[in-house]
């Protein structure tokens, strides 16, 4: 597989190699030996999510708080949506930006973000498969939002994906901007700490 990191600091987009024939294909979607060397330490598993989803349907911009936090590891194993990761690391370079990877079941992509980073997808056909590996379980006292909609951010829905549906929870939540002011925000000084201890515990055999 190939791991290229994206224009915002810490997430990553994977291309697997696919090798098909007359009765189908085959491909490794997920290797934590790949991706601990690209990233400086092993994915820590620790819950596998799945979501089905309308075309149109929009998810996100979810984050938690750190620690634990969780990095996600997603993939389209149906159909197709576009993945946002979202900087929303208050002091860092490329903050209240984002970048977006199309995910679908024919190059079969994967995003890996780090915790601390925002996540949300469009889905552009209908019955959308959407699987996530998380770093923890899901602490519902933990998990924040963003309006994906938040002007101050910009996220670009492709027009295949028609009128965006979202869920009372997520036009509800904070802009950017409000998440800041509330405190809810982690900042680029901690993460790039958090990040270096997960390192220093993975050189030392220990889990985050």
């Amino acid at each position: 597989m190939q791991i290229r990191e994206l224009s915002i600091p810490d997430s990553y987009e994977i291309t697997p190699i696919i090798r098909g024939d007359d009765r189908g294909v085959f491909l490794e979607w997920y290797r934590f030996d790949k991706l601990s060397e690209a990233v400086g330490h092993p994915l820590t598993l620790r819950q596998a999510n799945t979501s089905v989803s309308k075309k149109g349907v929009v998810r996100g911009i979810h984050f938690a708080d750190v620690p634990l936090g969780q990095a996600k590891y997603v993939t389209c194993t149906h159909g197709a949506v576009l993945d946002y990761v979202v900087d929303i690391r208050v002091g860092s370079p490329t903050f209240g930006q984002w970048d977006s990877v199309l995910l679908d079941d024919v190059d079969r992509r994967a995003i890996y973000l780090s915790e601390g980073l925002g996540h949300a997808f469009v889905a552009l056909t209908e019955g959308a498969v959407v699987s996530y590996l998380v770093s923890d379980t899901y602490n519902p006292t933990g998990e924040h939002g963003i309006d994906p909609l938040d002007v101050g951010i910009g996220l670009v829905f492709p027009p295949e994906a028609g009128e965006p549906l979202l869920s009372p929870k997520d036009t509800d939540a904070p802009t950017l901007a409000e998440a800041a002011e509330q405190g809810l925000l982690p900042t680029w000084d901690d993460m790039r700490e958090y990040y270096a201890s997960l390192s220093r515990a993975a050189d030392t055999g220990g889990a985050n």
